[in-house]
């Protein structure tokens, strides 16, 4: 049972967790040891479920920092993009990045494994009127599932979650003759110090709740992340047929922030979406909102995005 106790609690004792997972006739262990122990038996044995964002969908497109218009713009400098020919998102999301490139295309295709993201990427397709959006709810690892060939294919926060070589040697086989795929590392939930006009957001102590009614063990579906997601791209890719042409960098801005988008951001993701917190979710919210207002007296927070970087992947 490597996702652990399907209970949640408002203190989280390591120690009896483990006992009732492992060895429930030993005498009991120690805080530390438990944590120890139980990361030991999780820390490989993680595997995708579909409960990863399960209600997270809501909150993400109000929680997340939108991805900058200089991010499509470096991808359309860099590729020469002139509206013409297909791009693949794998693991869009509610279409965050395929919808700012789509007026750069013929014909984008979104994809991801949870539904209610694919209802709010249609959702809001519709509302911003791109019609040559179509929004697929599938795994990355279905693939290529007959969609033809691409462009670009863009992966944006996305990767860590896929069996990273088999869905590398897929795209390898789904892109145009001098086609590229787009490898985006960003952080759009938290921003970095900036403070002017208004605090920084409390990011320390919205952790530290967080730990205190999920457990010290980062979430991520039914399971635990004890190492936090998986690294090494640049090996996979390489592996999997592709050489990297280029490595671009979009620099970050500064961006101000409500305690509703702070509220919408723990939510969004993986390691705190609302489902993991149970019948404890209100309390959570309820202590998440009086620490935020607490610091800051207007309600506003001020912080900068971090820095974008886009890896270009050749066949």
């Amino acid at each position: 049972m490597p996702g652990g106790p399907t209970t949640v609690h408002s203190a989280f004792d390591p120690a009896r967790t483990v006992l009732r997972i492992l060895t429930p006739a030993r005498p009991p262990l120690s805080a530390d040891a438990g944590i120890s122990m139980l990361a030991s038996v999780v820390s490989n044995s993680w595997t995708w479920d579909p409960s990863l964002y399960r209600g997270s969908a809501e909150f993400y497109a109000h929680g997340r920092i939108p991805y900058p218009r200089a991010l499509a713009d470096a991808l359309s400098a860099e590729l020469g993009l002139d509206g013409s020919g297909r791009l693949l998102d794998v693991g869009c999301g509610p279409g965050s990045l395929a919808l700012l490139m789509a007026e750069r295309f013929d014909e984008v295709i979104g994809l991801d494994a949870d539904a209610d993201m694919i209802d709010k990427a249609t959702e809001f397709a519709t509302a911003s009127g791109a019609r040559n959006t179509r929004w697929l709810h599938m795994r990355a690892e279905q693939l290529p599932a007959a969609l033809g060939r691409f462009r670009l294919i863009t992966l944006a926060q996305s990767f860590h979650w896929m069996d990273r070589p088999k869905v590398a040697a897929c795209l390898h086989t789904m892109l145009d003759r001098n086609g590229m795929c787009a490898h985006v590392q960003a952080t759009t939930h938290r921003g970095l110090p900036h403070a002017d006009t208004h605090p920084v957001p409390p990011y320390p102590e919205i952790d530290e709740l967080v730990r205190e009614f999920l457990g010290p063990i980062r979430r991520a579906g039914r399971g635990l992340l004890p190492a936090g997601t998986p690294s090494g791209e640049e090996q996979i890719y390489q592996q999997a047929g592709f050489t990297r042409v280029r490595r671009m960098d979009v620099p970050g801005r500064e961006v101000t922030r409500t305690v509703d988008d702070l509220v919408a951001a723990v939510f969004s993701l993986s390691s705190s979406t609302p489902h993991l917190f149970g019948d404890h979710r209100s309390h959570f919210e309820s202590r998440l909102r009086t620490l935020l207002k607490d610091a800051t007296p207007d309600g506003l927070f001020r912080e900068r995005t971090r820095e974008i970087a886009i890896d270009l992947w050749q066949p």
